[in-house]
């Protein structure tokens, strides 16, 4: 019998990293595990509702000073500010940036890329005392991290590291795939070298800053112009592998591809919602350009009004500034909507193109047409152009008849949805969430027999 093991996770403040470690880590907790997050502050009180501990951090300064249940404070008197947002860190910042999002990618590089990287360093310098202190108190057995920047704290535990990485694969990739952030085709393209050559030239200094810091604070040193480290232990990565580059996983390291990693969502449709779906009309259509991009209300209300144009019915999540815009009559929406109640329901999604949303639809097998933003939203809209599961437009220059016509299109090509659905059966049966938490277990109970731990 596997011995109780404390697994301690830290996911990015973002939706769909957290949503990938709460499912793993309810599998964890059925096994007998004891499950503690170290996220970042604003998700205070809502992964105590899920069963789980808290123990949280600050990656900057609060506006306002905590109370109960401040970071380093552990989950007591943990309660919800219903004020601030789940992952408002990051919210945030990319509201203050959005305006890049109208960019090409390479322009995005200095514009965007940097500026998010720069943050992200200063978060982890803010959160390594607080990651210190929560590492003495849980003491644990294994520590999960599903992010892209490093937190030496994580590496100096004295336990098993483990790397979950819920970005577009080419995060792992090589000098024969694209460069990351890029959007630029698998096939080749002579684009590549200057985009490579440009990244390079704003992100050297930034990482040679932070590789020493990470150096001072006893972790090893980065693999050149990467933010965060490779395991010696355990690394996985969620894409299917039907859509995959060519070459991944990587032959060497420990490398596990999980072909999605989905959690269950708690509850039920509301009535309203399960009556617009029984509702007769056209198909059935959910749009979501994620809790960041739905925030641009002029584009939510652009795209709005050229799908009421349609016969179709659409779901929609409205995001944080759900109040600012109406929706017509053809459509329901919300701030939030249960995304994987959802999926299942639906003929079609109309997607940002963000890693969480893109491998949640393959897994319930529905087609996709992308509108990509920003990060790796634009390589994640290429690929499902590459093989055949979507439809790549830009967000700010297309058309509202090339909208249309993507949506028309895909609904009408009925052996491209039968070639979804398949997959995404083939998908289920793999069972995600389940291996990525027996990988885990099994690095945690190496290392408890093994004593790894300081």
């Amino acid at each position: 019998m596997s011995r109780s093991l404390t697994v301690l996770f830290m996911p990015e403040s973002a939706y769909g990293p957290t949503n990938n470690c709460i499912g793993i880590g309810a599998a964890l907790r059925c096994r007998g595990h004891r499950v503690v997050f170290a996220s970042e502050a604003s998700w205070r009180g809502r992964l105590e509702l899920l069963g789980f501990e808290e123990d949280l951090v600050e990656l900057a300064p609060p506006a306002q000073t905590p109370g109960p249940g401040g970071a380093g404070s552990g989950t007591s008197g943990a309660s919800i500010d219903p004020s601030v947002d789940a992952g408002q860190f990051w919210t945030d910042f990319v509201t203050e940036t959005a305006s890049a999002f109208r960019l090409s990618t390479f322009d995005q590089l200095e514009h965007f890329i940097l500026p998010t990287w720069q943050a992200l360093c200063e978060g982890a310098r803010f959160a390594q005392g607080q990651l210190e202190e929560v590492i003495d108190r849980q003491r644990p057995d294994v520590v999960v991290e599903d992010n892209v920047c490093a937190f030496p704290a994580l590496l100096t535990a004295g336990a098993p590291f483990v790397r979950i990485v819920s970005c577009n694969p080419l995060e792992l990739g090589g000098a024969e795939l694209p460069p990351k952030y890029s959007g630029y085709p698998v096939d080749g393209d002579d684009r590549w070298p200057a985009f490579r050559g440009e990244y390079e030239r704003l992100h050297r200094d930034l990482w040679c800053e932070f590789d020493e810091w990470v150096r001072s604070c006893g972790a090893p040193g980065l693999p050149d112009l990467e933010f965060i480290h490779e395991s010696d232990f355990l690394n996985l990565y969620v894409y299917p592998e039907v859509a995959d580059y060519p070459g991944l996983p990587p032959s060497g390291g420990r490398w596990h591809r999980l072909e999605s990693c989905v959690r269950e969502t708690e509850g039920s449709l509301t009535p309203s919602l399960s009556e617009f779906v029984e509702r007769p009309g056209g198909a059935l259509v959910y749009l979501s350009l994620g809790s960041l991009g739905s925030a641009d209300v002029a584009l939510m209300e652009r795209l709005v009004a050229a799908l009421s144009r349609t016969p179709h019915r659409y779901i929609v999540s409205k995001g944080p500034l759900a109040g600012s815009y109406e929706l017509p009559d053809n459509m329901w929406g919300a701030s939030q909507v249960p995304q994987t109640k959802v999926l299942p329901l639906v003929d079609l999604v109309i997607t940002h193109g963000g890693n969480n949303t893109t491998t949640e639809s393959l897994h319930f097998g529905k087609p996709m047409v992308a509108l990509p933003l920003f990060w790796d939203q634009h390589d994640n809209a290429q690929r499902l152009a590459e093989t055949g599961f979507g439809r790549r437009l830009s967000a700010y220059a297309q058309r509202d008849d090339d909208l249309i016509s993507a949506v028309d299109g895909m609904l009408a090509d009925e052996a491209q949805r039968t070639r979804a659905a398949r997959l995404g059966q083939a998908i289920r049966a793999r069972r995600g969430v389940e291996r990525a938490a027996a990988l885990i277990e099994e690095a945690g109970q190496v290392s408890k027999g093994q004593g790894l731990r300081r």
